[in-house]
């Protein structure tokens, strides 16, 4: 799923607009901007002050005022930060990590590359240094920084769970109530298809969006278990039946109709699926929740009037996965690189407990209605704009049994990368369930 980074400035960069577009899964929306730092070799070296690389787009500005606070009160000591686009960033950082030169702060999606860095060393165990800042992190987006039980990522931003948007009109002028299970939603289908309106808005040629209905399925029939089998490498383990369940159910709800018969062309960037929505032609969409400042910027009047409605994935008869189970990108991460010195390290580390997530931080995000990962916030989102919201976000990740990272950034790359060719093919109908599962256990 497309959950990581974000997808274009909604709102003044001094208000620090915080969409945030999916980098992860695949393709789809990327951050608007470029890459500012050229240089080859790029990142600190043994000798070099600190440094930092990180993302245009949605955070820059809140990450901004993190390194200019710090600089200020650290001139001895500064972080140098270089910006760079999405695409841009990823090519980079795999290069400069690779070659020793990373910048000492590594801001990823924790996952699959995370681990890829542990085993190679690439970064610090900082389990000691960042243990006053983990104390006020939700503990279920604090795990996916940790590898064996000790921490070598922290959060940066916002939660991203992924969320059932719908139009409330469109569900009352149908005649239809929120499904909770998925028979109500395969009638729900049925009925808004009879009346000419598109049950669930699909970005399909983005392919990621299609990770979170294989994700959720999965969770909802098997449990968490079902995936971390695949990621310990498990034999076969994209056979267990709640993954050939699932992709089954996936192509009966493109059978039914459920995603229009458009989903093929439709894409995610410049927010075409989110536009449907709130334009009435389709009633759902199930995206990450960086698509909620997306709403407010292009359709303020549907936000405030109380026309969108959100709710999480529904259950699965039968099934063994919790309901308050959910998916996405529970947040983006710092890592601090080895290949910085001693001194670089520890400027770092101390900027991640004193500036990172600060209070300062948090109100930026929760103003442009995204939810950072820490406890304790239910006083300061009462008294935000978007309270009713952003409480809905906030205790649906705090009370989630488990937090499921986004299936393409919890792989390795090559793995993600079948996946979302397989998984498309599942959309199109041009594979089975059956051949699905024999290609994926191929690359086990």
């Amino acid at each position: 799923m497309k959950l990581n980074t974000y997808r274009k400035p909604l709102i003044a960069l001094a208000a620090g607009s915080l969409v945030a577009t999916l980098a992860a899964c695949g393709g789809g929306a990327q951050p608007s901007g470029s890459a500012s730092g050229d240089s080859d070799d790029g990142g600190s070296t043994a000798s070099g002050p600190a440094s930092a690389w990180a993302l245009t787009g949605g955070s820059e500005a809140v990450f901004q005022t993190q390194f200019d606070d710090w600089n200020a009160a650290h001139p001895d000591s500064p972080i140098e930060v270089e910006w760079f686009a999405n695409d841009a960033y990823k090519e980079k950082i795999r290069t400069a990590v690779g070659s020793g030169n990373a910048p000492t702060l590594i801001f990823s999606w924790a996952g699959g590359t995370l681990a890829d860095y542990v085993r190679n060393g690439a970064v610090a165990d900082i389990t000691d240094e960042v243990a006053p800042l983990l104390e006020n992190i939700i503990p279920s987006v604090a795990a996916n920084g940790q590898i064996d039980g000790k921490t070598y990522a922290v959060p940066n931003n916002q939660v991203q769970p992924v969320i059932l948007y719908y139009n409330k009109e469109v569900f009352e002028e149908a005649g239809v109530e929120l499904p909770t299970t998925y028979e109500e939603l395969l009638d729900v289908v049925a009925t808004l298809s009879d009346q000419g309106v598109i049950p669930i808005s699909l970005a399909g040629a983005s392919v990621w969006p299609e990770l979170m209905y294989i994700q959720y399925l999965t969770d909802r029939i098997g449990g968490p278990e079902v995936f971390q089998a695949v990621l310990d490498g498990e034999a076969d383990a994209w056979s267990d039946p709640a993954i050939t369940e699932a992709l089954t159910k996936i192509q009966e709800l493109v059978d039914a109709g459920a995603f229009g018969d458009g989903f093929g062309s439709t894409v995610a960037d410049g927010g075409a699926d989110t536009a449907l929505v709130w334009t009435g032609k389709a009633a759902m969409v199930l995206q990450g929740g960086w698509v909620y400042p997306d709403f407010l910027n292009n359709a303020p009047e549907f936000v405030e009037g109380g026309s969108l409605g959100y709710a999480n994935f529904p259950a699965v008869d039968g099934g063994t996965g919790d309901p308050a189970n959910i998916v996405g990108n529970p947040a983006n991460f710092w890592s601090v690189s080895t290949s910085s010195s001693a001194e670089a390290q520890e400027s770092a580390t101390n900027f991640l407990v004193d500036n990172n997530l600060s209070d300062e931080a948090v109100d930026e995000f929760l103003s442009v209605g995204t939810v950072p990962p820490l406890l304790g916030l239910e006083d300061k989102i009462a008294a935000s704009d978007d309270a009713e919201y952003l409480t809905f976000v906030y205790d649906m990740v705090k009370d989630a049994p488990h937090f499921q990272l986004s299936w393409d950034q919890a792989l390795p790359p090559a793995q993600a990368q079948e996946l979302l060719s397989n998984l498309s093919q599942i959309f199109l109908g041009e594979i089975t369930p059956e051949q699905f599962v024999e290609n994926m256990n191929a690359t086990l």
